[in-house]
C-alpha cells in the first residue's frame, strides 16, 4: 500500500495543471495577461480623462463664474426657452435678507429641472470658496409637461460640480459691500455620459483585443511548438527501433535549433554506440566461430595421427612400425605447433583489445626496419627484385593528390613507438608478399615524411579503406598550402603478385579472414597476421589500409604520426615484457616445426625473425627459424 500511495503521490504531483498541455498554459497565459494588461490600460484611460475633464469643469467654473453671474438676466431668458446648451446653475444668498434666490437653472427635455443640493442659508458645510466641490442633483419634475423619459431622468440626475464665491456689489460711493454668497454649479451629466461611453468602447475593445489575442497566439504557440511536436514523433520512431531517426534542423539562434542539435548528436552518438556494439558483437560471434573452426583442424589432425599410430603400432615389422609412428608423431607435433602459434596470435590480439602488451617508449628507427625487412626478403627470395626508396607527394593534380616513390635508399625516420610491435607489422607484411606472391616477382618498399591537415585522433579513427586513403591525400594536399596540421611517416609495401580484388581489400584486416582460404591453409597461414599489424596500428594512433598497386598487385601503406600526443604508456613494463616474451616463444614453436618440415622435405625453410633485444625490438633474422605471418 505504500508503494500504491507513493505512486499516487507521484502521479499527482503537480496537481492539475501537471495535466494540461504546454500550449493550452501557453495560451491561457497570454490570454491572462491580455486580459490584466487591457483591463489595466481600459482603467487608467477612464481615470485619466475623468480627472481631465474634472480639471477642465473646475477651470470652466471659475474663470467663468463673473461672466455667468453678471448675465444671468440672458442666460435665464435662454434657459426658459428649453435650450440645452444651458448646463449652469446659478444661485445667491443674501446675507442682509437671509435669503436664497435661484438666479439660473437649466431646463431639461419636458420641463425637468435639476438642481445641485445647496443650503439655502448660505452654509458652506464645510467647504472652501473658490474651491469646486461635488454635490447631488435634485429633480424637479412638477412643472413637467409629460412623462419624461429614461434618458432625459438620466442625465438630470447626475451630480452637480458647484463653487461657492463671495458677492461683493459696490455702492453708489464705489464702496464694496459683503451682500452673501454665489453658489455656481455645472451638471457633471456630459462628462459621466462620456466617461460611460468611454468605459463601453474600452470594454469592446479589450475583449476585440483578448478574443483576437487568444487565436492568434494559439495559431503562433501551435506554429512554434510544432518542432517539438516533430521531435515527439521522430523519438516515437526511434523507440520503435529506427536509429536513423534526426530531428528536422532549425535556426541555431533559437532554442528549437540548440536542443535539435543536442537531441541529433546524442542520437547520432547512440546509433554510433549500438552499431558499434552490434559490430563487435557480430565480429565476436564470427571470431569464436572462426576461431573453434581454425583449432578444430589441428586438434582433428592430432586425433587422426593418434589413432593412426594406434592401428600402426603392432603392424608389421619393428623398424617399418618405428617409422610410421615417427612420422604420426612428426604429424602431431606439427599440428599442436600449429595450434600453438594460432592460440598465440589469438592471445597477442586480445592483449591489443585490451590496451595491453604494448609500450610505447622507445625510439625506433624506421628506415632501419624496413631496411632489415628488405634484406630478409631478398634472403628468403634471392630472384626477387628488391626495390628502396623515398615517399613523396605528388600535386600534378591537385585534385586528385598521390603519394609517389623516388629510388634510393631509405631515408632515417625516427618515431616514438614499440619496436618489436613495429617489428612484427612489417614481418607480417613482409611474410605475406614471401607466401602469396611469386618469387620473381618485384617488390617496392618506400618511406617518407609528410605533412596533413589532421590531429592524431583523426587519423586513428580512419577505417583501412580507399576513402580514408584519399582522406589522407586531401589532408596532406591542405598542408601544403595551409602548413598547419601534424608530420606523420608513411611507409609503403607494393607488391605485384595476384592482389586482392577491391571489395576484399578492408576485410583482409578482419581476423581469420583470407581472399583464398584453400591457398592460406596449404601456405599455412591463420588469417591473423593483418588483423595484429591493424591493431598494433591503431595503438600507435596511426592508419594502413590496402589499394592497388600500379601495373597490379598489393600495395600496403603505413600512417604513422612522428610524435604522439602524450607521452604516456599504453601499459606497463611487465606488459610490454610479457610481449616479448611471447614473440620469443613463438619463435620457439616456429622453431619446432620448421624442423619437422624440414625433416619431411616439403617445405623450403627460409632464415626467421630475431628476438627483442634492447631498445630496439627485433632488429632481422636469425637462422633458428623461419619468417611467419600468419
Amino acid at each position: 500500500m505504500g508503494r500504491t500511495g507513493t505512486g499516487a503521490a507521484s502521479r499527482g504531483e503537480g496537481g492539475p495543471l501537471a495535466r494540461v498541455s504546454l500550449s493550452a498554459k501557453l495560451v491561457a497565459s497570454i490570454i491572462v495577461l491580455l486580459s490584466v494588461g487591457t483591463v489595466c490600460i481600459s482603467l487608467a484611460l477612464t481615470q485619466l480623462v475623468s480627472n481631465y475633464m474634472m480639471q477642465r469643469t473646475d477651470s470652466q467654473l471659475l474663470q467663468q463664474a463673473e461672466l455667468v453671474f453678471k448675465n444671468t438676466v440672458l442666460l435665464n431668458d435662454k434657459a426658459n426657452a428649453s435650450n440645452p446648451m444651458i448646463s449652469y446653475y446659478v444661485q445667491a444668498y443674501d446675507a442682509s435678507s437671509h435669503t436664497s434666490t435661484v438666479l439660473l437653472q437649466p431646463v431639461y427635455k419636458d420641463g425637468v429641472v435639476s438642481r445641485p443640493q445647496l443650503p439655502a442659508n448660505g452654509d458652506l458645510s464645510g467647504h472652501e470658496l473658490a474651491k469646486p466641490y461635488t454635490t447631488p442633483a435634485i429633480v424637479d419634475t412638477s412643472n413637467a409637461t409629460r412623462t419624461p423619459d429614461h434618458s432625459t431622468m438620466t442625465m438630470a440626475e447626475y451630480p452637480w460640480r458647484v463653487v461657492a464665491l463671495r458677492w461683493i456689489s459696490e455702492d453708489a460711493n464705489g464702496i464694496q459691500h459683503d451682500r452673501g454668497i454665489i453658489y455656481i454649479g455645472l451638471s457633471l451629466g456630459n462628462q459621466i455620459d462620456m466617461i460611460d461611453n468611454l468605459t463601453k468602447f474600452c470594454v469592446m475593445v479589450s475583449i476585440a483585443v483578448v478574443m483576437l489575442g487568444g487565436v492568434v497566439s494559439a495559431l503562433l504557440v501551435q506554429r512554434t511548438l510544432e518542432p517539438l511536436k516533430r521531435i515527439e514523433k521522430t523519438a516515437a520512431k526511434i523507440a520503435n527501433g529506427d536509429l536513423s531517426q534526426r530531428i528536422p534542423s532549425a535556426p541555431e539562434g533559437t532554442e528549437i535549433g540548440s536542443l535539435s542539435r543536442s537531441l541529433n548528436l546524442m542520437l547520432a552518438q547512440i546509433e554510433r554506440s549500438f552499431r558499434q556494439q552490434q559490430a563487435t558483437t557480430d565480429k565476436m560471434k564470427r571470431f569464436v566461430s572462426d576461431a573453434s573452426h581454425e583449432l578444430r583442424t589441428p586438434l582433428a589432425a592430432i586425433h587422426g595421427y593418434a589413432e593412426l599410430y594406434k592401428m600402426q603400432r603392432g603392424t608389421g615389422d619393428a623398424a617399418d612400425a618405428l617409422l610410421r609412428a615417427d612420422d604420426s608423431i612428426d604429424h602431431i607435433e606439427a599440428s599442436s605447433a600449429r595450434m600453438t602459434v594460432l592460440v598465440e596470435d589469438l592471445l597477442s590480439l586480445t592483449r591489443l583489445d585490451e590496451g595491453q602488451g604494448i609500450s610505447i617508449t622507445q625510439r625506433v628507427d624506421l628506415g632501419a626496419v624496413l631496411a632489415d625487412s628488405a634484406s630478409d626478403l631478398h634472403a628468403l627470395d634471392p630472384e626477387r627484385r628488391i626495390s628502396t626508396g623515398v615517399v613523396g607527394l605528388d600535386m600534378a593534380d591537385p585534385a586528385h593528390p598521390a603519394l609517389t616513390m623516388t629510388d634510393g635508399p631509405l631515408p632515417k625516420v625516427t618515431i616514438i613507438a614499440d619496436g618489436a610491435r613495429l617489428q612484427q607489422v612489417v614481418t607480417n607484411i613482409v611474410g605475406n608478399i614471401h607466401r602469396y606472391t611469386p618469387h620473381d616477382s618485384p617488390v617496392e618498399l618506400s618511406l617518407g615524411v609528410i605533412g596533413v591537415a589532421m590531429d592524431v585522433d583523426e587519423l586513428a579513427q580512419l577505417p583501412p579503406d580507399d576513402e580514408s586513403m584519399a582522406r589522407v591525400l586531401r589532408a596532406a594536399a591542405e598542408y601544403t598550402t595551409t602548413n598547419r596540421g601534424m608530420m606523420v611517416a608513411v611507409a609503403r609495401f607494393a607488391d605485384h603478385g595476384p592482389g586482392v580484388p577491391a571489395e576484399a581489400r578492408a576485410k583482409i584486416f578482419e581476423r581469420f579472414y583470407t581472399a583464398d582460404p584453400s591457398r592460406a591453409r596449404l601456405k599455412g597461414g591463420t588469417g591473423l597476421g593483418m588483423a595484429i599489424a591493424h591493431s598494433v596500428v591503431n595503438a600507435h594512433q596511426g592508419f594502413i589500409c590496402a589499394g592497388e598497386s600500379d601495373g597490379g598487385g598489393l600495395t600496403l601503406t603505413l600512417v604513422l604520426p612522428l610524435t604522439r600526443g602524450d607521452d604516456t604508456t599504453l601499459d606497463d613494463a611487465a606488459g610490454a615484457d610479457q610481449a616479448h616474451k611471447d614473440a620469443d616463444r613463438r619463435d620457439r614453436t616456429r622453431k619446432g616445426t620448421a624442423h619437422k618440415e624440414a625433416a619431411g622435405k616439403t617445405v623450403r625453410r627460409p632464415p626467421a625473425a630475431r628476438t627483442p633485444s634492447g631498445e630496439g625490438g627485433r632488429k632481422g633474422f636469425e637462422s633458428r627459424g623461419r619468417l611467419r605471418t600468419a
